[in-house]
């Protein structure tokens, strides 16, 4: 009997167990993702620390998908341990032949007193799917697994970059995934011996004389299971309360009053809205969600900061890219009295805030993804305004990778400041800029072509010639190690995956295996 047992339920019993560990770091990881505000705090403790050690923060995304690949996993593996289980179960229930699962399985409510059964089928004609969905287990295990599917299908890159706000809808099922998950052990479907049935019947005493337990004189009766208790609570319950306080904080946060002081409407469908809140303050590379009741009262959206954290106002430059930007762009365009409402919460950290570490910093943006940078330039042309002599950068390289000629317009004037600056102070080597085209025809090249002699270029109207194509990674990663052969080299990208990787392979190939030589560390936003 007790062989049964354990051979029928170990798996359930293991991977339930399991699956709870990664529900516990699930939340944990749907924390992290949500950037709750012990993220930043975190980072800013670890600030003695080797970055390296706080570098390992910034892939809580890596984390969040991670966790919930295992979830996935798992609850496949949980859930054919069931359909097993439940095909031996039902074949039990229906044998004759006198044999030990054959009894156990007639033991019912009825008989023995209620709780005392073992198996969940109470019948002959009791089916599978009877069970399923009239059991709180099955009904319960149905819920969670939907839900699962459905957030697991919808977090997919194509869902997310095109129809985000089904991705985000979507997503908040979590709040049914972990209500379904917190009930779903109550049904006591896994059973085990109860301790008085054990002092009464040992299965390792008992199991092979079960013919005898009807008789007077045996000292084995029939045995008598319970429900083993839910394992579930326990592992949402903490991170669960911590998910719940953060919620309470962020909304108190966004509800703090939001001014719009400036806005502005920039080429290829881009918004610059300037802002002021109350007690308000940032580094440089930080991000706030942003959310506007009028478009819809759920949904928030992630911006990076592109003001300094010198200026006395916060500003985000939004690119039209969704239903949601473009109807935020929209509403400003209209020109309403009064203007949309907006909400902030925020700021959360990134790896952009750890710059100023390195004495060499390598700044690489696409499209909209510069954003982060402008708050790094503007900083740096305050931090000269005033003789700042705590700056440990000594050299920073920004390549800004663009589609189209419009896309520069956003941040020109910041770029010809700067370019004003570093002349007037004989740094001239100190900020090395490059513009790149991606997306250009024969007329465009052909008009650069014919107006290069120029002081100042004919796209962009700064000192620096725009360059059409992509970046030859390997030249510039081999010129700048070259310059700096016994540097600490940050590079800091903000822009697409396939990027990411060919930067990632080159901070690997060109940095030396003398750890006193030149050393490139590759750092990319996520959010």
């Amino acid at each position: 009997m007790g062989n049964w047992v354990v051979n029928h339920w170990f798996s359930v019993l293991f991977l339930a167990t399991w699956l709870g560990l990664n529900v516990f770091l699930f939340v944990h990881a749907f924390l992290s993702y949500e950037k709750a505000d012990k993220y930043y705090y975190t980072r800013e403790i670890l600030g003695f620390c080797r970055c390296t050690l706080r570098k390992q923060l910034d892939h809580n995304l890596t984390f969040h998908k991670l966790v919930a690949y295992m979830i996935c996993l798992h609850t496949a593996i949980h859930i054919i341990a069931h359909l097993f289980n439940f095909e031996h179960y039902s074949r039990s229930r229906q044998d004759t032949d006198g044999s030990l699962a054959s009894i156990l399985s007639t033991l019912s409510h009825q008989e023995k007193g209620e709780g005392s059964w073992l198996n969940p089928i109470q019948s002959p004609n009791m089916t599978v799917e009877y069970l399923t969905f009239t059991s709180i287990a099955g009904l319960t295990g149905v819920i969670i697994t939907i839900a699962l599917v459905l957030m697991v299908t919808s977090a997919m890159e194509f869902i997310r970059r095109s129809y985000f706000e089904v991705f985000w809808y979507t997503h908040h099922i979590f709040i049914i995934y972990f209500i379904g998950l917190g009930i779903h052990g109550i049904g006591g479907i896994v059973r085990g011996q109860t301790e008085d049935s054990l002092n009464e019947s040992h299965p390792h005493r008992c199991a092979e004389s079960f013919k005898h337990w009807d008789d007077h004189d045996s000292h084995c009766k029939h045995p008598r299971f319970e429900g083993l208790p839910a394992e579930s609570c326990k592992w949402i319950l903490a991170p669960g309360v911590l998910y719940i306080f953060e919620r309470i904080l962020r909304f108190y946060r966004s509800q703090q009053k939001v001014v719009i002081t400036k806005v502005v409407m920039h080429p290829s469908k881009v918004l610059e809205l300037q802002m002021n809140k109350r007690g308000f303050s940032v580094e440089v590379g930080q991000y706030i969600f942003v959310n506007c009741p009028s478009i819809s009262y759920l949904e928030w959206h992630p911006f990076t900061l592109t003001s300094a954290p010198e200026e006395d106002f916060f500003s985000i430059h939004i690119r039209a890219a969704g239903d949601w930007t473009e109807n935020l762009i929209r509403a400003f365009e209209q020109q309403q009295s009064p203007i949309p409402r907006i909400e902030v919460d925020g700021p959360f950290g990134t790896v952009s805030e750890d710059v100023f570490q390195y004495e060499v910093a390598v700044l690489v943006g696409a499209g909209i993804g510069v954003t982060p940078f402008a708050s790094i330039l503007k900083s740096i042309w305050y931090k000269f305004q005033r003789e700042d002599h705590n700056l440990k950068t000594q050299t920073i390289y920004f390549y800004w990778i663009c589609r189209e000629t419009g896309a520069f317009a956003w941040f020109n004037d910041l770029l010809a400041s700067l370019e004003r600056e570093m002349e007037e102070l004989g740094k001239v080597d100190f900020l090395n800029y490059r513009l790149f085209l991606t997306g250009w025809d024969s007329n465009i090249a052909g008009h650069a072509a014919l107006n290069f002699d120029k002081a100042t270029d004919i796209l962009t109207g700064l000192k620096q010639k725009t360059s059409f194509g992509r970046p030859m990674w390997d030249n510039e990663f081999s010129t700048i190690a070259n310059a700096h052969p016994r540097s600490v080299v940050g590079v800091f990208l903000c822009g697409p995956q396939t990027l990411a990787k060919s930067l990632s392979k080159r901070c690997h190939q060109y940095s030396s295996l003398d750890p006193r030589k030149v050393q490139f560390y590759f750092n990319k936003e996520n959010f």
